[in-house]
């Protein structure tokens, strides 16, 4: 009997973007280390204005409802632990609202990002189970996202970080 991850390849270019450039094949915490191997990403598209680094977040959230819906469909397995194209989105998303990069502010987007994302608040947890396909995959990361970089945005302003 063959695993799901037995049906990708890494030379399918499709497959290599939904698993995080091969990140989500990490045996242990799969979703963590897609959302680690964002953070160089997150790094280099800081050095953008603002308008592109929103244009990037914004086409990479719509290519991936292909990719992760895709990867998905040929895996056979809705919404598999190593598909993390999702995550990447969800952290440029947290992260967007942070004015000062530096090793903290990257430190606690990360975890606040994780946080969301493995503890599936409400909504989240509704989207999760009731949406399906690549835009399933997508939406709940992405909605993750966006309480995360609220939650940011909250902890910037009363402790005055970055």
């Amino acid at each position: 009997m063959s695993k799901p991850t037995d049906k990708l390849s890494m030379a399918n270019p499709v497959h290599l973007l939904a698993t995080g450039f091969g990140s989500g094949l990490s045996a242990v915490v799969p979703g963590t280390m897609g959302t680690l191997a964002a953070v160089p990403f997150y790094l280099l598209m800081t050095q953008l204005p603002a308008t592109a680094y929103w244009g990037i977040v914004a086409i990479a959230s719509m290519v991936g409802i292909y990719l992760c819906g895709k990867t998905s469909s040929d895996m056979e397995v809705h919404d598999h632990g190593s598909i993390v194209w999702d995550e990447f989105v969800g952290f440029w998303i947290t992260m967007g609202v942070v004015s000062v990069v530096s090793w903290q502010s990257v430190l606690a987007g990360f975890v606040v990002f994780r946080a969301f994302d493995m503890i599936k608040p409400w909504p989240i947890k509704w989207f999760d189970q009731h949406v399906h396909g690549g835009f399933g995959i997508m939406l709940d990361d992405i909605v993750a996202g966006v309480m995360s970089a609220m939650t940011m945005f909250l902890l910037s302003h009363w402790f005055g970080w970055w």
